[in-house]
């Protein structure tokens, strides 16, 4: 039977589905708990994004139910293996709902961003609620993120580049806004290097497409041409279903 997260060393999926094109959400406080004056708008004659349906708003209760008790020990012990240093500028891609977010130590500044307004909504009252200074989250497309070249120190994401739209887009952009010299932080399954093992995940492809995931990511095709130092990509564990891609970004 295969484990999803009962190894010792063992996040969070956020956008649940194929991701496309930015939004703009009201009800986003700042780090100075101000609140954002944007509303959310679509354009017209667009195709409904997946994070504006009534589908995607419905799986944040299931998806706080699943997630901690699948991922938040291999999060937090892979965190835990960085040493994050006082002070350390973080970005964490695909916050979701934020059950990832009590993983980082209060002396790190800590952003998080996401494309769901439902999964944010619910982020931003857990930071309320922790009295968390040292978080803010903010709406951003995964593919297309407003931040300068390297800006932040580690770069980290779990369970998210296998729902985007365009997976290698989004890791373009955890590199690019990773310094020279930062840590990033990958956890996500890819498709095993075992034939036959991924045969046997491929067929189930035609399913996890229409929950608003793939099977078949391929971490080699993904870090393909990338100005980056791999350091670790393995499973913690040879039963779990699950990777974990660390990297240093090159001068």
């Amino acid at each position: 039977m295969l484990e999803l997260d009962s190894e010792s060393h063992s996040n969070q999926a956020s956008e649940t589905g194929p991701q496309a094109g930015t939004t703009a959400r009201e009800g986003v406080r700042d780090r100075n708990g101000k609140m954002s004056s944007g509303t959310t708008k679509k354009s017209r004659g667009a195709k409904p994004k997946p994070h504006e349906s009534k589908l995607y708003d419905n799986l944040v209760p299931a998806y706080q139910a699943l997630w901690p008790a699948v991922a938040r020990r291999r999060i937090q012990h892979n965190l835990n293996s960085l040493n994050i240093a006082a002070g350390t500028k973080v970005l964490e891609v695909g916050v979701g709902t934020g059950l990832s977010l009590d993983a980082y130590p209060k002396h790190a500044d800590v952003t998080g961003v996401d494309l769901s307004e439902s999964m944010l909504a619910e982020a931003e009252e857990l930071i309320e609620q922790r009295g968390w200074e040292h978080v803010s989250v903010q709406p951003m497309n995964a593919e297309e993120l407003t931040f300068e070249d390297a800006s932040f120190d580690l770069v980290t994401s779990f369970h998210t580049i296998s729902v985007v739209s365009h997976p290698e887009r989004m890791m373009r952009e955890l590199v690019r806004v990773c310094r020279p010299g930062g840590k990033i932080l990958v956890i996500n399954h890819f498709r095993s290097p075992n034939p036959l093992i991924a045969r046997v995940v491929d067929s189930a492809g035609s399913l996890t497409r229409h929950l608003g995931w793939r099977t078949d990511l391929n971490v080699d095709e993904l870090l393909n041409e990338l100005p980056i130092q791999v350091m670790r990509c393995q499973k913690s564990n040879p039963l779990s279903l699950f990777r974990v891609l660390i990297a240093e970004r090159k001068a």
